[in-house]
């Protein structure tokens, strides 16, 4: 049985950089109604930063392509973040989630994975070649007041 959201919000954006920002503060501004600490609300603006600097950066490498970003909140404090591009997707997703492995040059530290992991307590890729990925980042939030 699919569990029911409590709130939820969803925007779409283009795969600029500029818009990374953006999609951090929006996903932090939501979640601010379950009354986070500042510690939670930065490990998300980390993580959402990561997942959506992923889709820009790889799965759109050579052109522009929309970014969505949906927020869910469910009733026990369950936070559900999901980043979903439809750009050129992910060969092999297990190598892709290893440290240090980049498709994105020099200039990129193969990070983005072990960050997102490191600061929620859930991380879900699903990718298909040719079809694009989607990150889905859980986090439980120990709300100073229930919701």
């Amino acid at each position: 049985m699919k569990r029911q959201a409590q709130n939820e919000m969803t925007i779409q954006f283009l795969s600029r950089s500029s818009n990374e920002g953006f999609a951090r503060t929006a996903a932090a501004a939501f979640l601010a109604q379950a009354d986070p600490t500042v510690e939670q609300i930065y490990d998300i603006k980390t993580a959402v930063s990561e997942a959506v600097t992923n889709a820009i950066v790889h799965g759109y490498r050579d052109g522009i392509g929309t970014v969505k970003l949906t927020v869910r909140l469910f009733d026990d404090g369950l936070a559900e973040i999901i980043v979903k591009d439809r750009g050129c997707g992910i060969e092999d997703v297990h190598r892709a989630r290893e440290p240090l492995f980049t498709t994105g040059g020099a200039e990129r530290s193969g990070m983005g994975f072990t960050i997102m992991e490191s600061f929620m307590d859930a991380v879900t890729v699903r990718s298909r070649p040719g079809k694009g990925t989607t990150v889905i980042l859980r986090k439980r939030l120990t709300s100073r007041q229930p919701l």
